[in-house]
């Protein structure tokens, strides 16, 4: 009896992506035939067409289900939702816009049905097409997280690996809030083969993802898996106690000597406004963690379902 592989795609307005998508995966069943294919798509509340094109799919594929949230949560939420949903022994995460390679596929199956690797993962080597200042921040994200995190997250990684059952439930039982997934996906561990690729332009559509929502995404990154800013924030308030103290024995010394204790203002300005800074950036980094703490401990659910098949 064949084995079952899961194709987990969220979608967010992707109304002209998905068909194309479909017809792709469609075309390669035959360098897939060692397996049966279930696709899972996810809609994450999009506001165009996209849920009545996956409304079609399935009406003429059995095979295709379909997650429909109740507005939009994100991507992490979709991923989630879709490794929930999917029933297969093996089961692979793909963006619909085609930037993930689906040449890859034959490949990725191979490595897992040899039983030598229980995860297959893929990265980018270059970053063509992309902004040069958007490349530079992501290269260094990478290089910090791996410094600062127990996570194992390689330059370039992508959401784009398949995986055998096992290690679905070991992701699907971190039922955290504030996800991450590629921290997620180092941190759990397991036999992992890396697979590189070059840099894919969409195939339809427009990137949801600006600069801002990116670097918004980094810090939560940082925050879910690692303290690493909270030792930062300590190591300036010992510095700047330090800093502080040194000021004083000067301030002391000389105005005994010159006798002239309000000179030097300006500079004194600067300091103070130095100190006020650090101060207010070590009270943003464990305003972000509380921030997280406070949506743990409310235990909302990651997404809410408007309707499904």
């Amino acid at each position: 009896m064949k084995k079952l592989l899961s194709i987990v795609v969220p979608c967010y307005n992707e109304e002209e992506a998905t068909p194309i998508f479909y017809k792709t995966i469609h075309e390669m069943e035959a360098e897939l035939a060692s397996v049966d294919l279930e696709f899972v798509f996810v809609d994450d509340g999009s506001r165009d067409n996209t849920l009545k094109v996956l409304k079609g799919l399935h009406q003429q594929d059995e095979r295709v289900h379909y997650v429909s949230f109740s507005r939009n949560f994100g991507k992490e939420a979709g991923i989630y939702a879709g490794l929930e949903k999917a029933k297969g022994d093996y089961v692979v995460i793909m963006d619909v816009d085609l930037q993930d390679p689906p040449s890859m596929l034959p490949k990725m199956l191979s490595e897992i049905e040899n039983g030598e690797y229980e995860c297959v993962s893929t990265r980018r080597v270059d970053r063509k097409g992309e902004p040069p200042i958007r490349s530079w921040f992501a290269r260094k994200f990478y290089k910090i997280m791996n410094k600062i995190s127990s996570a194992d997250i390689v330059d370039g990684a992508r959401d784009y690996q398949m995986m055998t059952r096992k290690v679905v439930n070991a992701i699907l039982s971190m039922g955290e809030y504030n996800r991450f997934s590629k921290g997620i996906f180092g941190w759990v561990g397991f036999k992992r083969k890396w697979l590189e690729f070059e840099n894919v332009e969409r195939v339809a559509g427009e990137t949801k993802w600006s600069f801002w929502k990116l670097f918004i995404y980094a810090i939560d990154g940082i925050v879910a898996f690692s303290t690493a800013p909270l030792t930062l924030a300590s190591v300036f308030g010992s510095i700047m106690c330090l800093v502080a103290f040194l000021f004083i024995i000067v301030i002391i010394v000389r105005t005994l000597i010159f006798g002239d204790p309000t000179s030097g203002w300006p500079s004194m300005v600067c300091i103070i406004l130095l100190v006020s800074g650090i101060q207010l950036l070590c009270l943003g980094i464990q305003g972000q963690y509380m921030a997280k703490t406070y949506l743990e401990t409310k235990k909302r659910p990651i997404y809410l379902v408007q309707e499904e098949e």
